[in-house]
């Protein structure tokens, strides 16, 4: 994966995007593979704690925490605001 590229740690609260790539080099990756972070699945940054670690986000109807270092294994294509 490129480190210029989009990842979940770079949407916006409230933006949204589809999982491009994954990055499953890290274990812990695999793991969050199997709550459903693939590539083609819709996800949404929901909010961030203070400091903006964790961010939460919204997949499949439900919520995920992901520390900023998790969410950079995750590549996305950011959803034009409006269009789903």
């Amino acid at each position: 994966m490129k480190n210029n590229s989009s990842t979940l740690a770079s949407l916006r609260k409230g933006q949204k995007g589809v999982i491009a790539a994954v990055n499953t080099t890290d274990p812990q990756v695999q793991r969050l593979m199997t709550l459903g972070l693939v590539e083609g699945a819709e996800i949404e940054h929901a909010s961030s704690a203070l400091g903006g670690d964790p961010m939460e986000f919204r997949l499949f109807g439900r919520g995920i925490s992901l520390r900023q270092e998790q969410a950079r294994h995750f590549a996305v294509s950011p959803l034009a605001a409006g269009g789903d």
